[in-house]
């Protein structure tokens, strides 16, 4: 889908939320893989994102995600500020999270005790992420990621693009990511919100 034809979908929430929390603020460095989401750079050299792909792709990740039992998914967060919506989005669709710190072998070696099966995963941001993002790929399951302006694509199978270092742009996006699910599957009336607000997900300072 071209950005024009994103365009013409309704956005999830209203543009103003969008830009008040930040999810079109990208980084100043770019990759050639997320130059299709960038719209303008800014005058400090940050690199804005469409945030009409953002919905659009919030949209095909849900839609994707709920073909899947919420067992089967797993979603993880290096980033301390994707610690809690993570943690929230689980908490709301019944998924498996797991923020902090990734063990390694966590997929791929059977005899850790912690060992899980997930048959697809959900990055909070593919660098930060290296390490789950790594064994996704080694075991073939598909990989959806929330990626800024400077990440690498290669092996993401749905890109959700976004600011994924920002305390209220992660909050938002998870937030909305679960409220689709939960729209799509019948546990919530296409008009209504989650009982959880967006502050509810968002991380405090650290």
């Amino acid at each position: 889908m071209t950005p024009s034809e994103a365009e013409a979908q309704p956005l999830l929430i209203d543009e103003d939320t969008f830009l008040t929390c930040g999810v079109h603020i990208g980084t100043k460095q770019k990759s050639k893989d997320m130059q299709p989401y960038i719209t303008t750079v800014r005058d400090d050299g940050l690199r804005l994102l469409d945030i009409s792909q953002t919905s659009r792709q919030i949209r095909v990740a849900a839609e994707f995600l709920n073909s899947f039992e919420p067992a089967e998914i797993l979603v993880v967060s290096a980033r301390q500020y994707g610690w809690k919506p993570a943690r929230r989005f689980a908490e709301a669709t019944g998924v498996t999270c797991i923020p902090g710190r990734f063990t390694p072998g966590r997929l791929t070696n059977p005899e850790m005790k912690n060992f899980i099966e997930p048959r697809t995963i959900l990055l909070t941001d593919p660098a930060a992420d290296a390490q789950p993002f790594r064994e996704a790929l080694n075991i073939a399951i598909p990989v959806v990621a929330l990626c800024d302006a400077n990440n690498l694509t290669s092996g993401v199978n749905i890109v959700i693009p976004g600011n994924n270092k920002g305390r209220r742009a992660l909050a938002l996006i998870y937030w909305l990511l679960a409220r689709e699910m939960l729209r799509l599957c019948g546990d919530l009336g296409m008009d209504d919100d989650l009982a959880d607000s967006v502050d509810d997900f968002e991380a405090p300072l650290v």
